[in-house]
């Protein structure tokens, strides 16, 4: 235990309330966790707060709401022993101190009341078990019984107890241990490590929605490569994404190579973090290349190909996400779009014409910045000239994507000639020769043939119906 007093840490009028309440119950309160560890890391905001009560969490709660002003709202998980209220846009949570058993099949321990050393044990690392007092006769006492400060300040994870038990009565303890090295920059120390890769097999417990809960939040990471390049190093990756572990590996035939498409993955997601926060970009970066590896051929004319990888990997997204339990929606279907469209603008880099940028622009419509994006991201050459060149030739395609759009309109666009108005022309009914016309029309666009007008597409309309024998 440490006697230094933080009474900077607990200044929050909240604090008070909670030491009067825990008062008047006759019981000991305490702020443990993520707002301690955060206090020592110096990081400002204040989004939720941890309270553990020795004794019973949600009268805690209930008697706090009723000392505030407005008396906010208890939410009470009873199962859990817990209860949740808001004050001043901070979400607390109140828990009775515990300590916990686990069953082999499964992460949800039978639950006991504890002290607060107890509560200390069962947390997940060192740095997460610190606490601060809120209690009368020792108000912003630190107890740190697994030395955390000393591993904030060494910037190391590390269980309070044996790693291994740690890791195996709860696995998903790895991914939050790899999710924090990824966030915080830390270092997981080595027994900690092995214990990872000694469990990696427990994973398999845990629920695909926990599991991607935590990927999100590495990929959200500075630079998430480093929290992929732990999961792959314990072996948790091959069982989350084996996708990405398939790319893995250079092959060499006859004296030629390919570069090895897993580590450049995980570069194209650290160069495309830098600009964009759009967790599902940064997803569609990840999985850019996972088409690769069952479309790998070697060529002795022109050497390992990869031929339609986009298109593969367009569909493999969707069995991912599936797989995963992944929102199948739009979100989805952005990531699926990226995918495919991935190798079009740099293949358009080598000759920008009109034409093909108008149909780039039209396939790609709102998403046409994020996909340059993307492919800027996807530049990981180490020569310096080739990496200023092909930077250069996208600029080249960004401005032709400007002039295109601002003088073509084909973003979103529809023909100007409706179905309606192609069975008014030539008098017909309902059939498929309208929708050949008015198919048409929308290629002659996009190939520059015509002008995006209505009378340019009216006269292109009659010269097709008058080659259909209209």
């Amino acid at each position: 235990m440490q006697s230094k007093i933080y009474q900077e840490a607990i200044s929050l009028e909240i604090f008070k309330i909670i030491s009067d309440a825990s008062k008047s119950l006759g019981i000991d309160s305490y702020v443990i966790g993520g707002f301690v560890r955060d206090y020592f890391l110096k990081k400002g905001s204040v989004k939720d707060i941890d309270i553990v009560a020795v004794g019973s969490g949600i009268d805690l709660a209930e008697k706090v709401a009723d000392l505030l002003p407005k008396k906010p709202k208890v939410q009470v998980f009873k199962t859990y022993g817990t209860a949740m209220l808001r004050y001043n846009d901070i979400d607390i949570e109140f828990v009775g101190a515990r300590k916990e058993s686990y069953s082999k099949e499964s992460r949800n321990p039978e639950i006991f009341e504890g002290s607060l050393q107890d509560d200390q044990n069962r947390r997940d690392f060192t740095i997460n078990a610190l606490a601060l007092s809120l209690n009368e006769h020792n108000f912003g006492e630190l107890l740190d019984p697994f030395s955390g400060i000393n591993d904030l300040t060494n910037k190391i994870i590390k269980t309070p107890l044996n790693p291994n038990i740690t890791y195996s009565d709860d696995p998903l303890r790895m991914m939050r241990a790899i999710r924090f090295a990824s966030q915080l920059n830390f270092t997981i120390e080595e027994n900690s490590l092995n214990a990872i890769t000694k469990n990696s097999v427990r994973l398999e417990i845990i629920t695909s929605e926990r599991i991607v809960d935590e990927l999100n939040k590495i990929m959200n990471s500075a630079m998430p490569s480093v929290g992929f390049l732990l999961l792959e190093k314990t072996n948790l990756l091959k069982q989350i994404l084996p996708e990405l572990i398939d790319l893995k590996g250079v092959e060499e035939l006859e004296g030629q190579k390919h570069k090895d498409n897993f580590y450049h993955t995980l570069e194209v997601v650290d160069n495309i973090s830098i600009n964009t926060d759009n967790v599902w970009l940064r997803w569609a970066a990840l999985l850019h290349d996972i088409g690769k590896a069952p479309t790998k051929k070697f060529s002795k004319k022109v050497g390992w190909t990869f031929h339609s990888h986009e298109f593969v990997g367009a569909k493999m997204v969707y069995t991912l996400f599936k797989r995963l339990k992944m929102p199948l929606n739009n979100k989805m279907k952005f990531v699926q779009k990226m995918v495919l469209l991935s190798s079009r603008p740099i293949v358009l880099a080598s000759e920008v014409t009109d034409a093909a940028v108008r149909r780039l622009v039209f396939d790609a419509s709102d998403d046409i910045n994020s996909l340059m994006t993307l492919c800027e991201a996807d530049i990981t050459t180490k020569n310096s000239k080739k990496f200023k060149r092909y930077h250069q030739n996208f600029e080249l395609v960004r401005s032709k994507i400007k002039e295109v759009e601002e003088r073509d309109r084909v973003r979103n666009f529809q023909p100007p000639i409706s179905g309606e108005a192609i069975m008014k022309a030539f008098n017909l009914e309902p059939c498929r020769e309208i929708g050949q016309i008015k198919e048409a029309i929308k290629e002659a666009i996009l190939d520059g043939k015509i002008p995006n007008e209505y009378q340019a597409s009216f006269d292109f309309m009659l010269l097709q119906g008058k080659k259909l024998g209209f």
